[in-house]
């Protein structure tokens, strides 16, 4: 018997291909091409462009099973989450949607029979909201719905808005009356916590547009955007008083109890929110890293990080001491891997992620953990932690502000909590004041020029001349046809010469606008000339044989790594490759010759490369072809075909792989947490780089005078490690007959040793005089170094001392009040500073 959940899916999004709806995939849970979302939140985002006239699709009307997250920015369900029955950080939004096509009363036509036909909910628990002034909705629902179940709201409730400015309108939204049992309200209208009318619908009637100054005009076409939470769906048909307690999240909740021996017993008991938070951030965790996301400290990587621990931190009530997530993860995967096959592909992947954020959260933990009890004891003296020691906790150790506030209230202290909010906003400035925000160009691009660009089948053209915008010579050139390719999808532009004007850049600043960057060497160019316009053949040949090539890594990484690998950037110009993607280890060497083997063998195939034109719809559903990341396509798509390989692709190629000539990888690096960079070259570039490894292999032979290389190495590590084990034990030695020279309660001193070494010697001093105060000074060239450690118990503060006499030598430094150090620049004052220090230490 098919789940629940699956069986609302698959009737809700039939239903509205049976009204000529065109059926698209959900986007992924992490939109690589729009920077304003952390995470997709709606069905709506991946139509963004469509609504707002920016693209074209070859459908007007659109239905989709969209994965969401809302775990930070503007939508942000995080902290409800395991604390209420319907809040979500991952869910998925059921949708239909008109460009331009039907509006309000196809649109609630379609909404009234899919609740009561689809859903099967009872028309007389169904309840309606629409905005104050929404006449029209209001008469087109009293056809399926009595007046006293329409409820009229305000802007807050019931009108929506893109932005500030931008597509607007009001909405009407669908209400299930769960009973009086769940509350006194009488309406959606009064019931204020939201528990006895549970909304489970909202349709968007896009119709209107702001402007900056307020102004609402009508747009001339008028489209729908609706969205229906699925989990919300499957609480209602299934009569539970909890979304955890539908079949997908109730199934993980039981493994979760399976794993830990606990027992959940309801969404009302003690222990429910850790069940709750597991099951829930274990969906947005795996879906995010799924779709090409790490847990990192920027940006989205930090929300799913803190998602990560917030997890963790409930499983420890469930008695989890150790990697859990990964446990739970094949059941997540069993239950929903049959309609979103990323997660049956990225098993590996994700769980490995999850093992890893886990085990270093849990040596944050235990870290922070020891120095939270240190800041505990000094604080029981006041009751109360400083805002400023719980901060550095965060700030510096990674220690959750719930965690602090959940370990000082099982020692009953109390937390400066204004005080550390203080230090978090002054954080957050800070941080801001550090972003590179780059600002649109000076140009109106409503009143620049649009060019045709031909230069896949033309290199040299006759054209004409449509805009100049020159100073000093230097400056930009519109074409009405170009053969310049502008720099997009991580290739350069083209660079050039158009008459004498030299084409060092070609750029788009806008849609179908070309802008050709350089320079007037001579003569002049004027709105309306014909010129001759060619680029730089050569350097287009080497970057067309680089595009293709990274085509082909892209192709062999997903066969050495897993199919889980998703591009997250790339550069293509013409002496090199550099791609990035999403992987959370290093290659081994044998991954990267693999990965070179496979290249090159379609290098030597010589492959024809084809390319040819798709719809966009057609792309999406075919799982053969990959996006790259951050692009945006219109309704025609372009494919490249290099055989095993197919991507979407706007860029130039070869015209066959043996172009290539040959691939090699430079390098292999780290970018991100969870982000990996591969840089490579082709052709005479790889040939080059393999001469130079020769090269420097020969010359490594002839110094280590021998053909056997690597044993001579070998050979060489064993002498070096045993003359560093001799040295080490000579240096212990010194230092010992050093220490032995000084002794009594009070050891001040400068000493004959590195300033490297004074450490050890402390730590050897320490040992033979346990109740000793030391103060410990030594110099080389042109610094000099203080070290104080404290007995056991002492009055006295090595942090304290330090702190003291480090200024007499212009240096500073810091520690704890039983070990401290510092440096300074005036060594010929660093016997007076061990005198104030040994003053110090005898008052």
């Amino acid at each position: 018997m098919q789940p629940i959940s699956q069986d609302i899916r698959k009737k809700f999004l039939s239903y509205f291909q049976s009204k000529e709806h065109s059926l698209i995939p959900s986007s992924s849970v992490v939109p690589h091409d729009d920077p304003s979302l952390l995470f997709a939140n709606a069905g709506m985002n991946q139509f963004k462009d469509l609504f707002l006239g920016k693209t074209e699709r070859n459908f007007t009307r659109a239905t989709t099973s969209q994965k969401c997250i809302r775990a930070g920015g503007k939508h942000n369900d995080l902290d409800n989450v395991g604390h209420t029955s319907r809040h979500l950080t991952f869910f998925e939004m059921l949708g239909n949607f008109s460009f331009g096509d039907y509006f309000k009363k196809d649109a609630i036509k379609f909404a009234w029979e899919v609740t009561t036909e689809i859903f099967g909910f009872d028309p007389e628990r169904v309840w309606i909201t629409v905005f104050r002034e929404d006449d029209e909705a209001e008469e087109l629902w009293r056809t399926f719905s009595p007046a006293n179940r329409i409820v009229r709201m305000d802007e807050k409730d019931n009108f929506w808005a893109m932005g500030d400015t931008g597509p607007c309108g009001p909405c009407s939204e669908l209400y299930f009356d769960k009973g009086p049992q769940y509350g006194s309200g009488t309406s959606p209208r009064d019931d204020l916590n939201g528990e006895r009318f549970l909304e489970f619908w909202n349709l968007v009637f896009m119709q209107y547009n702001r402007s900056s100054d307020g102004k609402i005009t009508t747009l001339p076409k008028k489209s729908i955007d609706t969205g229906a939470g699925l989990e919300r769906v499957v609480s209602l048909k299934m009569g539970v008083d909890s979304v955890f307690l539908t079949d997908v999240l109730r199934s993980l909740i039981a493994e979760i109890e399976n794993k830990s021996g606990r027992i959940y017993e309801g969404p009302q008991s003690p222990n429910a929110p850790a069940f709750h938070v597991i099951a829930d951030h274990l969906r947005s965790l795996s879906f995010a890293i799924a779709d090409g996301s790490q847990p990192s400290n920027t940006d989205r990587g930090y929300v799913l990080r803190k998602l990560l621990r917030r997890a963790v931190r409930y499983g420890r009530l469930l008695g989890f001491e150790k990697p859990f997530l990964g446990m739970i993860l094949p059941r997540l995967v069993s239950l929903m891997g049959d309609d979103y096959p990323e997660i049956v592909s990225s098993q590996a992947l994700i769980s490995e992620t999850l093992h890893t954020e886990e085990e270093a959260f849990l040596r944050t933990l235990q870290r922070g953990g020891a120095l939270l009890s240190g800041l505990m004891e000094s604080s029981k003296k006041t009751g109360t932690i400083s805002g400023d020691d719980a901060f550095k906790l965060k700030d510096t150790y990674g220690l959750p502000f719930e965690e602090i506030l959940l370990l000082a209230k099982d020692v009953h202290l109390d937390l400066d909590i204004a005080r550390y909010k203080e230090l978090e906003e002054q954080a957050k400035q800070r941080s801001k004041a550090t972003l590179k925000v780059t600002s649109p160009m000076d140009l109106d691009l409503s009143e620049l020029p649009r060019s045709t660009f031909i230069g896949f089948a033309a290199k040299n053209i006759t054209t004409t001349v449509l805009a100049v915008n020159l100073k000093d010579k230097k400056g930009s050139v519109f074409l009405e046809e170009t053969p310049f390719y502008a720099e997009k999808g991580g290739q350069v532009g083209d660079t050039g010469y158009i008459g004498f004007f030299r084409v060092d850049n070609t750029l788009t600043p806008g849609s179908g606008i070309i802008e050709h960057i350089g320079v007037l060497e001579k003569g002049e160019l004027i709105p309306g000339q014909e010129v001759i316009a060619g680029i730089d053949l050569e350097r287009r040949r080497k970057i067309s044989s680089n595009h293709s090539a990274t085509h082909l890594l892209h192709y062999a990484l997903g066969e050495v790594l897993g199919s889980q690998i998703k591009q997250a950037g790339s550069f293509v110009d013409n002496e090199k490759i550099r791609f990035d993607f999403n992987h959370h280890k290093s290659l081994s060497a044998e991954e990267i010759e693999h990965i070179e083997d496979i290249v090159n063998t379609q290098i030597r195939q010589n492959i024809s490369i084809k390319d040819y034109e798709l719809s966009y719809e057609h792309a999406q559903k075919d799982k053969s072809i990959k996006q790259f990341f951050g692009d945006k396509y219109g309704s025609i798509v372009r494919v490249i075909d290099i055989g095993l390989s197919k991507e979407l692709c706007g860029g130039s190629h070869a015209e066959m792989t043996g172009q290539i000539g040959y691939f090699r990888i430079s390098r292999e690096s780290s970018i991100a947490s969870g982000v990996r960079r591969i840089e490579a070259v082709t052709g005479l570039e790889a040939e080059m780089l393999a001469r130079k490894n020769t090269q420097t292999f020969t010359k490594l032979e002839a110094l280590l005078k021998g053909p056997q290389l690597l044993e001579r190495v070998e050979q060489l590590q064993e002498a070096l490690k045993k003359r560093e084990s001799e040295f080490k034990i000579l240096k212990t030695n010194q230092l010992k007959e050093i220490a032995a020279s000084l002794k009594g309660a009070l050891i001040v001193a400068e000493v004959p040793c590195a300033i490297t070494d004074l450490k050890m010697l402390a730590e050897i001093l320490s040992l033979q005089n346990p109740t000793s105060f030391i103060l410990l000074g030594a110099q080389e060239k042109e610094r000099c170094a203080l070290l104080s450690k404290m007995p056991v118990g002492a009055s006295k503060s090595a942090k304290n001392l330090i702190s003291i006499i480090i200024p007499i030598v212009e240096g500073s430094g810091g520690g704890k009040d039983d070990f401290a150090q510092g440096f300074g620049k005036l060594p010929v004052k660093l016997k007076m500073a061990l005198e104030a220090g040994k003053t110090w230490l005898s008052t």
